[in-house]
């Protein structure tokens, strides 16, 4: 008895503790100037976990720590405002400044308030309840706050989940046919992790995205194809009784001045949620350095969606670059997402200025945290199909984290026939902008697939390194309704596959009974073909596909003895596979990965190779045990 007594006292202690930590503030914003009640202002203790929305009257209450307390309030078509609040306030008023806008955002803006007057009106319940001013001689009326208004911060970043190939037997399974990925954002999401500290999720990390990150020296096509293929093997450095097969495309280089004019819509998210420097601040920083691209031939329009969307700048010629630059100086973060509302406004707006011989792109930036408007992936999905069967392209770029929705953006962009990029710095945005200009804007080839044909002769089995969320059904290949990934100018693109030799001494991989009423004999063939390589891609404007074949002649060569690229790609390759914990990984380790990423350096005139053995350096570091941290 005397024990429970005890604990109930420490409880009640404890309770009291936590309650004179915190107090409640009541307070109302309004309009500087017309003194007009704002609906729907977050606010939100700086630095703090604890925010709320005001309501239909535009009052509000909030726990807050003891003592002095900043607060921060934010808003669509209003300036982002911060707050001093005296220790013993009580009951405050607040004066939020319009931000300066178009007449059509403006007209915006209104529609947004309307809307979340009537959703505050709805949310309160019966009556009013009057509070008297103290210290802060001000009147105030506030309807209680409806419930589930306090909400804490936490990390809600989405990824889909990864399910690795697995090993098939080239008897079963001769056939291996994917879409191809020219998207980098994975490798640039993993670097956010690792400079921050932090070890990427297993399902950020697709190894495909990270090797093609890189640039590789292979030659342009000379023929009448925008493609070519190129393919070479040698042995596998985390696993040395495996060989390791490298793919590689290399598309069309186009000179600027021979890209055809750019219908582009940027449509850009000011949310609230979009407020943090390394997210709106950013966007603007690296849509600049497109601006800085344009010709006077290209058009722009610039579409914002907050609780609602809108037309901020109509179509503008590319010379006109102070009125675009100036646009975007203007916007400011604030208010729900209706993302799906502003990708229906970015269409027609480009719609409305279609090129018939341009390239005609809407170009999203956001971190993809959609709740207001069409936002389920089945509707955004249909949307952005209907309009790429039109012609119109979507470009994604990626920002920002904690609440980043990767899922939902590599969805777009792979529905919309375009690129996704991940924006972590601004160095990434020139990348992206400027020194890849064409190859981001200006499709050369769409619907590229690849099938692999492992002849058993040489390959017991074979796995594909990544690719898993492009993998296609094998007679997709020759159908032409299907969807795959597009090739921009100049773009390069990587696969690899680990194979198992023919008479290795390992355990069978076949998880298929042998067959009753048929059996699988292997033909007479080439005495030295590994693999045959088919290829299948459409011209921009063409809607049935070409068919391109590549054969790989059997060889064996130490990873050592293999071109730089080759040995570059691997090392990277083993790296993903390293922070993924992949049941494939073997003797993988950051030692090696780095001893091979010193040596395929290569010409590196970027110092993005160079960055990469930092990356895995830090990466090491996070992984007690390792050698690799502390060379």
């Amino acid at each position: 008895m005397q024990k429970y007594f005890s604990l109930l006292l420490l409880a009640c202690f404890t309770a009291l503790t936590v309650n004179a930590q915190t107090r409640e503030i009541k307070g109302t914003v309004q309009e500087a100037g017309s003194h007009k009640p704002l609906a729907g202002v977050t606010i939100q203790v700086k630095a703090g976990r604890s925010s709320v929305q005001s309501d239909a009257a535009g009052g509000f209450r909030l726990q807050i720590p003891t003592g002095p307390v900043v607060l921060q309030l934010r808003y669509t078509g209003y300036k982002t405002q911060e707050v001093f609040i005296k220790p013993n306030a009580g009951n405050v008023l607040i004066l939020l400044q319009p931000a300066s806008f178009t007449d059509s955002t403006a007209r915006l803006f209104k529609l947004e308030e309307k809307k979340r007057v009537r959703a505050a009106q709805a949310n309160a319940t019966k009556g009013l309840v009057e509070y008297e001013a103290k210290a802060d001689a001000v009147m105030m009326y506030a309807a209680p706050m409806p419930q589930g208004v306090y909400r804490d911060t936490y990390n809600t970043e989405d990824y889909s989940p990864i399910n690795e190939n697995d090993f098939h037997t080239a008897t079963d399974q001769p056939l291996s046919t994917f879409s191809i990925d020219v998207d980098r954002a994975a490798y640039s999401n993993i670097r956010r992790f690792l400079n921050n500290g932090q070890m990427p999720p297993a399902d950020a990390v697709r190894v495909e995205e990270m090797i093609n990150y890189f640039d590789y020296q292979y030659k342009a096509p000379t023929g009448t194809d925008p493609v070519a293929i190129y393919t070479d093997m040698a042995i596998c450095p985390w696993n040395t009784a495996h060989q390791l097969v490298r793919i590689g495309l290399k598309g069309r280089t186009v000179t600027a001045d021979k890209v055809p004019p750019s219908n582009l819509v940027f449509l850009i998210d000011v949310s609230g949620s979009m407020e943090d420097a390394n997210k709106l601040p950013l966007v603007k920083q690296a849509l600049k350095t497109l601006v800085q691209q344009l010709r006077p031939a290209d058009k722009v329009a610039i579409v914002v969606y907050a609780g609602a969307a809108g037309l901020v700048l109509p179509a503008t010629p590319g010379s006109e670059k102070t009125t675009i630059l100036d646009a975007l100086d203007q916007l400011q973060a604030g208010g729900s997402t209706a993302g799906g509302e502003g990708i229906l406004l970015a269409y027609k707006t480009a719609a409305a200025n279609f090129m018939k011989e341009g390239n005609n792109r809407v170009i999203i930036a956001t971190d993809g945290d959609f709740n207001v408007g069409p936002s389920s992936d089945g509707e955004l999905q249909r949307i952005i199909e209907k309009e790429r069967d039109k012609g119109i392209f979507l470009s994604v770029l990626g920002f920002g984290m904690g609440n980043y929705k990767d899922n939902k953006l590599e969805l777009l962009a792979d529905k919309g026939n375009g690129n996704y990029a991940y924006i972590d710095n601004f160095e990434e945005a020139r990348r992206t902008f400027v020194t890849e200009f064409g190859g981001t804007l200006f499709t050369i080839a769409k619907d590229v697939k690849l099938q692999i044909e492992f002849n058993p002769k040489y390959v017991q089995s074979y796995r594909l390194v990544g690719y898993e969320n492009r993998l296609l059904q094998n007679e997709d290949f020759n159908n032409d309704k299907k969807d795959a990934g597009d090739m921009g100018a100049g773009h390069t693109v990587t696969a690899l596959y680990e194979i198992v030799p023919a008479g290795a001494k390992t355990e069978a991989v076949s998880w298929v009974d042998p067959l009753k009423y048929q059996q699988r004999a292997v033909i007479s063939n080439p005495a030295n073909e590994v693999l045959t390589v088919k290829l299948r891609y459409k011209r921009p404007a063409d809607s049935q596909s070409q068919l391109m074949t590549k054969v790989l002649p059997y060889q064996v060569q130490a990873i050592s003895a293999a071109p730089v690229d080759f040995r570059m790609c691997a090392a990277v390759a083993e790296f993903g596979q390293l922070l993924r914990n992949s049941a494939h990984k073997g003797q993988a380790s950051y030692e090696q990965v780095l001893t091979l990423a010193k040596d395929a350096r290569g010409d590196d005139p970027e110092g993005y190779r160079a960055e990469f053995l930092q990356l895995v350096k830090k990466a090491a570091l996070l992984q007690p045990g390792s050698q690799a941290s502390r060379e």
